[in-house]
């Protein structure tokens, strides 16, 4: 793992930092794919666990929830508006159903669905992070914000990363994976008000610049 702030980590992965998992303290951030599930509890053998909170129900990052939350014991927690995904009482991805690539996606990388133990709203804290529902790229998505050192670990609100080149660059989610791209602008504007001194988002590796945030909102 890598240490990215006080008491913040970025688990491996491979290829890295394209589908990130973080350790806040003793709260999981994500889990991945249905095959990050091996790579994670590896990483985390030695390290105690009292939650596993979700940004947002998506294939690529509640792929491994239910069988890692099983093999530790932990319970579970994502927004409220995201609650009827994970438990499969809507679809998981609902931008775009028949866009190839999302069937794609569903078909190799989506986890089953698990009871939601702890519903989140608005104002919520979680290791020391304040829950901001930031919805657009999915109904339930959540910026997790903590002020003291203004870190923000930000899911998908935006992502720092070319999807075709693998190299590190801010910009929207892809809007076949979006919801609601308007809401989501609305978020990344939100998200950028927060001032943070480092963003951690779902893809690419953390952003220490925030100008480039600056940068994509200008270009809105």
């Amino acid at each position: 793992m890598k240490a990215v702030a006080q008491d913040l980590w970025q688990l491996r992965g491979l290829p890295p930092n394209a589908i990130n998992v973080y350790l806040a303290g003793d709260v999981l951030i994500d889990a991945g794919t249905r095959h990050s599930r091996r790579r994670i509890l590896r990483q985390l053998i030695d390290r105690p666990l009292s939650l596993l909170c979700l940004t947002h129900v998506h294939p690529d990052h509640q792929g491994s929830a239910a069988s890692v939350c099983e093999a530790r014991g932990i319970p579970l927690a994502c927004h409220v508006d995201d609650v009827d995904a994970m438990e499969g009482r809507r679809p998981v991805q609902e931008a775009h159903a028949d866009d190839p690539v999302n069937r794609l996606i569903r078909r190799v990388w989506q986890g089953p669905p698990r009871n939601v133990d702890r519903a989140l709203s608005e104002g919520d804290e979680v290791a020391g992070y304040t829950v901001i529902h930031a919805p657009g790229h999915a109904r339930g998505e959540i910026i997790l914000f903590r002020e003291p050192d203004r870190v923000a670990i930000c899911g998908d609100v935006i992502r720092n990363m070319n999807y075709l080149t693998g190299l590190p660059s801010v910009a929207e989610p892809p809007k076949r994976f979006t919801v609601d791209p308007s809401e989501n602008r609305r978020s990344i504007r939100r998200l950028l008000e927060l001032r943070p001194s480092v963003i951690c988002p779902g893809h690419g590796p953390p952003v220490r610049d925030c100008r480039k945030l600056e940068h994509l909102v200008e270009g809105f």
